[in-house]
C-alpha cells in the first residue's frame, strides 16, 4: 500500500486521555518508564507538524467515570484541537458491568469535546475473548459495546477506528504477556492505525494486513494458559478482591503540553 502524501489537517496540541493502553503499558521506553501508542502517534505527527505540542493525561485501571472526571476538564483547559479518547475496558471486565453507565460517560465526553470543535478520535474494541479463552465469556459485552461507539460516534462526528473486525488486533504478538495490554508491536499498530485514519503524511493502511498465524502445539498452548492464570488472572483478582487498583497513587505521565521531539 502506498504511503499518503497528501498533507493531511494541520494540528498543533494533541491531548490524550484514557488508561493504561493509552499510558503505554507494556511498552517500556529507554528510561523506566512507558512508551505507547499514544506516544508513538505524536512522534508521527510531529514529523509531519514541527510545531506540535502533546499532553497525556491517561492513568492505568482508570474507569470511564475516573476519566470524565478526572482527566476530561484537565484535557479541555489545555485548548486542543485533536483528542484522543480510549475508554471502557476497564468498565468491561468488571463482573457488575454497567453498559448504561459507561455510555453515559463516553457520551458526555464526546458531546463536551465536540462541542469545541476537537477533532475527537476513538476506538472499538478487539475480541479480547481471542486473545485470551478465560475472557470469551466477556466477547458478547465486547461486541454490543463496539456497536454503541459506532452509533455514538455517528452521532456526534467522532472519527472512529474500528479495530473490530481486523485480524491482527487479536494476533498473539501484538498482546503483552499479560493479555491485558499491548504489546511494543501492538501499540505501533494503533499508532500506524490513527496515523493512517487521520491521513498523517508517509501513513499508510498497512496496519489492516494480517500477521503471520503463531504456531503453538496443544501442549504448549495448554501450559501457556495455566502460566497465565498464575503469573496474571490471580493477582489481578487478588487486586480487586482488596480494592486496590494498578493506577493507584499514579499520576499523569505528561500532564502538560509539552514540545515533540523531532
Amino acid at each position: 500500500m502506498e504511503p499518503n502524501t497528501t498533507p493531511g489537517p494541520h494540528y498543533t496540541r494533541y491531548v490524550a486521555i484514557g488508561d493504561s493502553q493509552t499510558e503505554g503499558i507494556g511498552d517500556p521506553d529507554d528510561a523506566g518508564g512507558h512508551r505507547g501508542w499514544a506516544d508513538r502517534f505524536a512522534e508521527r505527527l510531529g514529523a509531519a507538524d514541527p510545531g506540535l505540542h502533546y499532553a497525556n493525561l491517561a492513568i492505568r485501571g482508570r474507569r470511564a467515570a475516573q476519566i470524565r472526571t478526572e482527566q476530561l476538564a484537565a484535557a479541555i483547559a489545555l485548548r486542543p484541537d485533536l483528542v484522543t479518547v480510549l475508554a471502557g475496558m476497564n468498565d468491561i471486565i468488571r463482573p457488575r458491568f454497567d453498559r448504561d453507565a459507561l455510555l453515559g460517560h463516553l457520551d458526555a465526553m464526546f458531546a463536551a469535546l465536540t462541542a469545541l470543535d476537537i477533532r475527537v478520535v476513538t476506538f472499538t474494541f478487539p475480541d479480547i475473548g481471542a486473545v485470551a479463552p478465560f475472557a470469551r465469556p466477556l466477547s458478547a459485552r465486547v461486541r454490543a459495546l463496539n456497536a454503541d461507539m459506532r452509533r455514538l460516534t455517528r452521532q456526534h462526528g467522532v472519527t472512529l477506528i474500528d479495530f473490530e473486525p481486523v485480524a491482527a488486533t487479536t494476533h498473539p504478538k501484538v498482546w503483552a504477556e499479560d493479555r491485558l495490554h499491548l504489546s511494543p508491536l501492538g501499540h505501533d499498530l494503533v499508532a500506524r492505525a490513527v496515523a493512517a485514519t487521520l491521513g498523517v503524511p508517509g501513513a499508510d493502511e498497512t496496519w489492516r494486513q494480517p500477521l503471520p498465524p503463531n504456531r503453538r502445539t496443544v501442549a504448549g498452548a495448554v501450559a501457556g494458559e495455566v502460566r497465565w492464570v498464575a503469573d496474571h488472572l490471580l493477582p489481578w483478582i487478588v487486586r480487586r478482591l482488596r480494592g486496590r487498583s494498578s493506577g493507584t497513587d499514579i499520576e499523569p505521565k505528561r500532564p502538560t503540553l509539552l514540545p515533540v521531539p523531532s
